[in-house]
């Protein structure tokens, strides 16, 4: 009985957990109710989950992934799994607009990392930077990494980390923490306002669903998004 007991327990207790980290953002009584227990014994398990730093409060006390599950989910989803999963719609949006996508992670201190690129089909188009850091500040990168981008989703910063470069990038968010950065790299003289926002609205989209939607995935119209 006790070990049938301490089953269901730690059953209800995953079952918050998934719909913790499914919706990002969770009371109390939503949480019980998605997973039909108690307030009660939904508070006991996610105050058990939160002591173990699986969940946190935000300042509105709703429940959000913790610490500790963001931390397991980078070792379940690990670089090489990340670039492996982001390559194939890197490789596409480069097919799309002729230019060089990157991906990025946060890096040591008030940096990030470029851990892989696709490289532009241009002939003349940003090389490969891949193991180079970057400052977040001033970089289109470490603005979605950390946060700073507009509500549009996406930061365009011209002649941030290079002279002559307009960078456009979106977040990859996992657990409702941003990992990732996806990026696109462009000459500014061929890139206007009008398609780099089209730019950046294609890699939100991407980044959106890269966890769900094959590398196929939704075409623009090339026209769109590269020059003729």
């Amino acid at each position: 009985m006790a070990a049938d007991s301490s089953t269901r327990t730690v059953e209800r207790a995953l079952a918050l957990l998934s719909a913790v980290c499914t919706d990002g953002s969770l009371t109390l009584s939503d949480a019980a109710r998605v997973v039909d227990l108690s307030a009660s014994t939904a508070l006991r398990l996610l105050r058990t989950l939160e002591g173990s730093g699986f969940v946190s409060r935000d300042p509105g006390g709703n429940f959000r992934p913790g610490a500790s599950v963001i931390q397991l989910g980078a070792l379940a989803l690990g670089q090489e799994s990340l670039v492996s999963l982001c390559t194939p719609h890197m490789k596409r949006l480069v097919a799309q607009t002729g230019e060089s996508c990157y991906l990025s992670i946060p890096g040591p201190g008030d940096t990030g990392i470029y851990i892989a690129i696709v490289e532009g089909t241009r002939s003349v188009r940003h090389a490969s930077w891949v193991g180079r850091s970057i400052p977040l500040e001033g970089s289109a990168a470490g603005q979605v990494l950390t946060g700073g981008h507009p509500d549009r989703g996406f930061a365009i910063v011209r002649s941030g980390v290079e002279d002559d470069i307009t960078a456009v990038a979106a977040p990859i968010v996992i657990g409702g923490r941003t990992v990732a950065a996806l990026s696109i790299v462009v000459p500014s003289y061929r890139l206007d306002e009008a398609k780099a926002k089209k730019i950046g609205e294609e890699l939100v989209r991407v980044a959106d669903n890269i966890l769900t939607e094959p590398s196929g995935g939704h075409e623009l119209p090339q026209e769109s998004m590269e020059e003729k």
